[in-house]
């Protein structure tokens, strides 16, 4: 099976050519009728940034879970933004995960490449689309006087990057191949979408949650949720100094091995439903 797996992937890399010419094909579809074309990257998640703002932090007050150190250096609004960017990508991919077969069938059925390639151009997308982003967040951590550190940016961003596509990677390879069996997937996987969104300390500090009287079990079980730590990786960037916005040791581990359990179930799944897949394609 090791050596299964490792001809896999010597096949993968030594077709990655493909894997970026689908990427170049994708962006240039989404984008070739669109009179703002690739702003529109960038315009939505600021878009949706201001509405949660103005919703959670200002008529729900949800940034009472902010340090009060903390807002003199970015506070609430870039904590959304440090957060809503990663989500937006991580969305998408949840979005178009169950299809990344099913769109490329025409493909699939001629092209003698690694099956895997596909899925790995739907989630490379989005990275090429979350990498367009950057100037939005990097505008705001300097106009709201954000924090830099070398910590975060050559530990924190780092890691975040590489256990969120593991984690995208790993649901689209899991979710592309089962929805061409049953197709109720997709619409599962809308519910459990929104669901994670709320779920994931998006929009508001973990802190409001564990800090909270809720059960120790049920705090427990919110930490176990990989995504959650992930995405306050992607925030301790701009806050390195505050424990509330750093992940707990829990929920630093969870992110790290629930990315790799769910990279090794995905491509399981879609290695072992294979054929059943081709067959349906």
């Amino acid at each position: 099976m090791e050596v299964a797996v490792a001809s896999r992937t010597l096949a993968v890399w030594e077709h990655r050519k493909v894997v970026g010419l689908l990427v170049r094909r994708d962006l240039k579809v989404k984008y070739q009728q669109s009179v703002l074309g690739y702003a529109w990257t960038m315009l939505e998640p600021l878009a949706l940034t201001m509405v949660y703002f103005f919703v959670f932090g200002v008529v729900l007050n949800a940034d009472r879970g902010m340090p009060p150190e903390a807002m003199e250096h970015g506070g609430y609004i870039l904590f959304l933004v440090a957060g809503i960017l990663p989500w937006t990508i991580f969305g998408s991919i949840l979005g178009e995960a169950p299809r990344a077969m099913i769109t490329h069938s025409k493909l699939i059925t001629t092209m003698k490449v690694p099956r895997e390639i596909f899925p790995m151009a739907t989630v490379s997308t989005k990275f090429v689309e979350y990498l367009l982003t950057w100037p939005v967040l990097l505008i705001f951590v300097f106009a709201m006087g954000g924090q830099f550190s070398w910590e975060g940016m050559l530990l924190w961003l780092p890691l975040a990057i590489v256990l969120t596509f593991m984690f995208g990677l790993g649901v689209t390879l899991f979710l592309s191949a089962v929805n061409v069996l049953l197709r109720d997937v997709e619409r599962l996987t809308r519910i459990l979408t929104r669901i994670l969104f709320y779920g994931s300390a998006i929009l508001f500090p973990a802190a409001m949650v564990l800090d909270s009287s809720a059960p120790g079990w049920a705090k427990t079980l919110y930490e176990l949720n990989p995504l959650m730590g992930i995405f306050q990786m992607h925030r301790t960037v701009w806050f390195p100094e505050y424990a509330e916005l750093t992940p707990s040791a829990l929920a630093l581990t969870s992110a790290v091995v629930g990315s790799i359990l769910m990279f090794v179930i995905g491509y399981w799944t879609f290695r072992r439903l294979e054929m059943s897949v081709l067959k349906e394609l």
